[in-house]
């Protein structure tokens, strides 16, 4: 039964969904109820995993490249307050932008095909990951640092030996809200111009009124956002027994 548990909220809201689509006779294309969709995915599964394919790649590049690039400024603005002074307003205002405008200008750049994906999924990921991380960077405890230049530290040894260790858990963190909005930049990509993606046959499907095939769509989606977040949440508790005990 505890196993169960996770999973009751879930069908709860499943039986509401149903029954108030019967209750009220909700027309379908409207608001389709779970069985229909249910049936839905199962008629197209072959047409929904072959998009599902393409923004799970997207996703994933986007995630490395946010990972790796993130860990790489935040690890370079740490080590100068004068590149954190001067790049800094750079990346709030990146975020202060709505991303929806700035999805077209990347497809303009980019093309419609993988790479304006990914670079959309990168811009949401790059801030959090950046930003918590350099956060955890910075709070680095001064006894610990004062006992590293005794020792003879110099700033690249306490930042590799001392101050990216202590880090971890930011940067773990930090990665993993990043595993929850990088969906959300691949398929604002895909809204804007692409051939081929979930959030393309969400849009597909509702152009055509088949609103079961948009939610079986979505579903899969938020399957995968769940997936993706699961399994960054499972690599950190790894690293972090490995690193701590």
């Amino acid at each position: 039964m505890k196993a169960l548990r996770p999973a009751l909220p879930l069908l709860l809201g499943l039986v509401l969904w149903q029954g108030a689509v019967w209750l009220w006779q909700v027309p379908s294309f409207i608001l389709p109820g779970p069985v229909r969709v249910a049936a839905a995915l199962v008629d197209n599964a072959g047409l929904i995993a072959g998009h599902a394919a393409v923004t799970g790649l997207e996703v994933a590049l986007g995630l490395g490249l946010g990972a790796v690039l993130g860990w790489l400024s935040a690890v370079a603005l740490a080590l100068s307050p004068a590149a954190r002074g001067a790049i800094g307003p750079i990346l709030v205002f990146t975020q202060a932008v709505p991303v929806f405008a700035l999805a077209p200008i990347l497809t303009l750049w980019f093309g419609y095909g993988l790479g304006s994906k990914v670079a959309m999924a990168l811009l949401i990921i790059y801030f959090p990951v950046t930003s918590s991380f350099l956060d955890a960077l910075l709070q680095t405890p001064a006894p610990w640092l004062a006992q590293a230049r005794v020792m003879g530290g110099g700033g690249w040894r306490q930042m590799w030996y001392l101050r990216i260790p202590a880090a971890l858990p930011g940067f773990l963190s930090g990665l993993k809200l990043a595993a929850v909005y990088a969906p959300i930049g691949a398929v604002i990509g895909e809204w804007v111009g692409a051939s081929r993606g979930l959030g393309y046959l969400m849009l597909l499907a509702n152009g055509r009124a088949k609103t079961d095939l948009m939610f079986a769509a979505l579903v899969v989606l938020a399957v995968l956002a769940i997936a993706l977040h699961r399994a960054v949440d499972h690599l950190a508790a790894a690293a972090l027994r490995r690193r701590f005990g």
